[in-house]
């Protein structure tokens, strides 16, 4: 654990302790829903508490129901989080909390944030370049899109798991949980180029077999990833913060909208249980417009 996690979270326990006089067995689990927080930090790429946002906790609140939770372990793992932020703005550690507004109850979940086709086109325009980061972050955000995976699945892509001829990529998941994963023509031609005419030059004399690289050679983190994808929003002028999960969010609906059947998605997503991937079973404002124009026999 990150050492400046582990202080705020040992100054936390002691106030629970000492100014607030929780049980022991209080104080245990609010440790524990904590440390579980921090974990999904590194995940996400996220090493500062001051960088979590309401999306980081929403997509955590997400998570906690796909682990089917019952709702007394729910509502306790967020109020441990809520007070956990709550000590930390007393203490002027963070500015914001962002689990004020998280509620427990399911039916106030929102839909996830994707970016439409339009907007995907803008984000590949910024990569389009002739230097050897252009050609690594086209092949990174060609991946990301074509292929649906977690961004710390696509940290940890090595030379060896990708099968260019049946264009699929070997991908260790969550608890080292194996899956194959498909990708397309266009990540199929980022992919080659990237490997033949930029990888080379960014490896600097390293060794090792992981896929992507920083501009020192060595392997790209949750974090470095974070950070790239962030300044290609940044480039393409599209509005707000891109969250890494959102490539995830846009793969899953793109499939549906365009007629692909849960189960498949299910099966592309890596998720154990359908209701996972219902989340995802929104369409677009267009989508139903085309579907109404199609179908209704006055439209």
């Amino acid at each position: 654990m990150d050492e400046n996690l582990k202080t705020n979270l040992y100054a936390f326990i002691e106030y629970i302790q000492v100014e607030r006089n929780y049980s022991e067995y209080t104080v245990k689990f609010y440790r524990q829903d904590i440390e579980n927080f921090f974990m999904f930090m590194a995940e996400q790429g996220i090493s500062k508490l001051e960088d979590v946002e309401y999306f980081d906790a929403r997509l955590y609140l997400t998570k906690l129901y796909e682990k089917e939770y019952s709702r007394t372990s729910l509502a306790r793992k967020i109020s441990s989080l809520r007070s956990f932020f709550k000590f930390l703005m007393r203490e002027k550690t963070v500015k914001e909390n962002p689990f004020t507004l998280i509620s427990q109850s399911k039916k106030h979940l929102k839909i996830p944030k994707f970016f439409y086709e339009e907007e995907m086109e803008k984000l590949f325009e910024v990569c389009q370049g002739n230097s050897t980061l252009d050609f690594r972050n086209l092949s990174l955000l060609e991946v990301l899109y074509s292929t649906g995976i977690r961004v710390s699945e696509c940290a940890n892509i090595k030379l060896s798991d990708i099968d260019f001829d049946f264009e699929t990529i070997h991908v260790k998941g969550k608890g080292r949980k194996e899956r194959i994963v498909l990708f397309g023509t266009f990540a199929s031609e980022a992919l080659n180029n990237y490997i033949k005419n930029a990888r080379p030059l960014l490896m600097n004399k390293t060794d090792h077999e992981y896929l992507f690289v920083n501009f020192r050679g060595t392997p790209l983190t949750t974090r470095g990833i974070r950070h790239i994808l962030n300044n290609l929003i940044s480039k393409a002028a599209l509005t707000g913060k891109m969250h890494p999960h959102m490539l995830r969010h846009t793969f899953a609906t793109h499939l549906l909208n365009n007629g692909a059947d849960l189960r498949t998605v299910q099966e592309l997503l890596g998720h154990e249980n359908l209701s996972s991937t219902q989340i995802y079973t929104h369409v677009t404002k267009e989508q139903l417009r085309k579907t109404y124009l199609s179908h209704h026999p006055r439209a």
